[in-house]
């Protein structure tokens, strides 16, 4: 039997943002002792501004294999569709058995918050409080209910060019109670903030407009979009950047940050081969391309789960 995951079955059991980076942190840890395994993700760009990707990724314990299609395509909102759709499928890694199909969205969106979220817990100040959203859509929205489970939040600068979305993803904060501020520039967003997080979509036609500079002392900010809406110049304001997979990144044609900037890759941070945050004052990035890693820890945290509780759509293979 196959089980089916969509989004609703997914959101039923209620995972916390504790159990996915415990889940992530298992896999991290289980790679550096050749229990798991990451393949860097394959894309395909076409000229249209689409952007195709796959990931894949496989562990011993537990002992499943993930593999994520995923399609970003700028046109589709014109046609009411979210901009990224995804697909999961999970196999068990000894047999190749077919396990579950899971709503790539939702794995997607719980995966990258929760990256940034093991990120932030050795990077970010422990006592920040004030959070900063470049972007207002499904990332900024996992974002935000991932941070306030490992922050003290009390307030959040928005800045988003869809009013749409950005209007809801107020109206989200205020009804957990955190105070919110819409500002007139991204300047005026990060520049007082402790937690950054930019989720800009990404298109042919973006320009970069974020500028390094603007953090204050002792800044934290994850940047989902590789880094593709911040000036490359201003990097060198960061005084530490990690990013998420330096083998991953080497098979990439173009970096996400100039290479000497990097201090190390998210395993390393993890396992303690990298240094976290060094001062109060100093101003730290996680930047990331997305790590196939993630989604297998997710998936398979959502699987077992949902197994137990379940949950899901039994299908015959």
């Amino acid at each position: 039997m196959i089980r089916y995951l969509s989004q609703s079955s997914l959101q039923n059991l209620q995972l916390t943002t504790h159990d996915v980076i415990a889940s992530i942190e298992h896999l991290l840890f289980a790679k550096t002792q050749q229990q798991a395994w990451n393949a860097p993700k394959a894309v395909i760009t076409p000229s249209d501004g689409r952007y195709m990707m796959a990931t894949l990724a496989a562990a011993d314990d537990p002992p499943f294999l993930a593999v994520k299609g995923l399609i970003l395509n700028p046109e589709n909102p014109k046609y009411e569709l979210a901009s990224i759709n995804a697909l999961v499928t999970l196999l068990d890694s000894r047999s190749g058995l077919p396990l579950a199909i899971i709503d790539g969205n939702w794995v997607t969106a719980v995966r990258t918050a929760g990256l940034s979220a093991v990120a932030a817990k050795r990077l970010a100040r422990p006592d920040a409080s004030i959070a900063a959203f470049i972007g207002c859509g499904v990332q900024a929205l996992s974002h935000l209910r991932a941070l306030t489970e490992i922050f003290q939040l009390k307030r959040i600068n928005v800045f988003g060019r869809g009013a749409a979305s950005r209007n809801a993803f107020c109206r989200n904060a205020e009804k957990m109670d955190l105070s919110v501020i819409t500002a007139q520039t991204a300047q005026e967003a990060i520049q007082d903030a402790d937690l950054i997080v930019t989720s800009v979509t990404l298109s042919p036609q973006l320009v970069p407009f974020l500028d390094a500079r603007w953090l204050k002392p002792g800044a934290f900010v994850t940047m989902t979009d590789l880094a593709a809406p911040w000036l490359s110049e201003s990097m060198s304001g960061l005084e530490r950047i990690i990013i998420d997979d330096l083998e991953q990144e080497a098979g990439m044609p173009e970096p996400l940050v100039d290479p000497a900037l990097v201090h190390g890759d998210l395993t390393d941070l993890v396992t303690g081969k990298t240094a976290g945050r060094q001062s109060v004052d100093e101003r730290t990035a996680f930047v990331f391309r997305g790590l196939a890693l993630g989604d297998l820890a997710v998936s398979g945290l959502a699987y077992q789960c949902a197994c137990e509780q379940s949950q899901g759509t039994l299908i015959t293979s």
